[in-house]
């Protein structure tokens, strides 16, 4: 990657940085794009380069392109779902505890403000069809596929429970999250049998 690159990347993580913290002490309704921008030392225009709105500054998700990159470096021998469980657990194990502690804070955001959560049914559109895509790559299929698709749906749908079953165990439940995924994913691939 290179300096350009690492800078905006940078950058949109101050922002996100600052926009978390400024939605926990104050509340997310509470919080105004001009706070963040002041908090985060950049202009407004530069907040909407990096942000078209200020939900996007929690439901933006770091993680998904080091989980998909990591999800594709994995050995062609294991199945898509334990390329998932391996990806999982090898991103998650690199996080810093401060990066991890802005991640459970992110989740814990979208999860409790009502506003958050109602525009996050076009994340996991987006998610899904990401994770579609690198499947297919894997498996050698098209993203279109009608099982390429329902199987991302599936992943995308048995992480989502397994995290909104975390959030309700509370702070000591979050500690979790990757156990948690985890077995969320072993369920799955052992075919969601009840």
């Amino acid at each position: 990657m290179g300096l350009r690159e690492r800078k905006k990347l940078k950058t949109r993580g101050a922002i996100q940085q600052e926009a978390l913290r400024l939605f926990i002490e104050q509340g997310y309704a509470e919080t105004t794009v001009e706070q963040i921008a002041e908090a985060a030392e950049v202009s407004q225009s530069t907040f909407f380069r990096y942000f078209p709105t200020k939900e996007e500054t929690v439901l933006y998700d770091p993680l998904d392109p080091v989980l998909l990159e990591s999800f594709a470096r994995q050995p062609a021998e294991l199945t898509p779902i334990a390329a998932i469980r391996a990806a999982t657990k090898e991103v998650f194990s690199l996080l810093s505890e401060a990066e991890w502690e802005r991640e459970l804070e992110r989740q814990r955001l979208v999860i409790l403000a009502p506003e958050l959560r109602s525009a996050l049914f076009d994340k996991f559109v987006d998610g899904m069809a990401m994770l579609a895509e690198a499947v297919a790559a894997r498996v050698g299929r098209d993203p279109a596929d009608h099982d390429v698709k329902v199987w991302a749906g599936a992943v995308i749908g048995v992480l989502l429970a397994a995290m909104t079953e975390t959030m309700r165990e509370g702070k000591d439940g979050l500690s979790d999250i990757p156990g948690n995924f985890d077995a969320a994913l072993a369920t799955l691939d052992n075919g969601l049998a009840l």
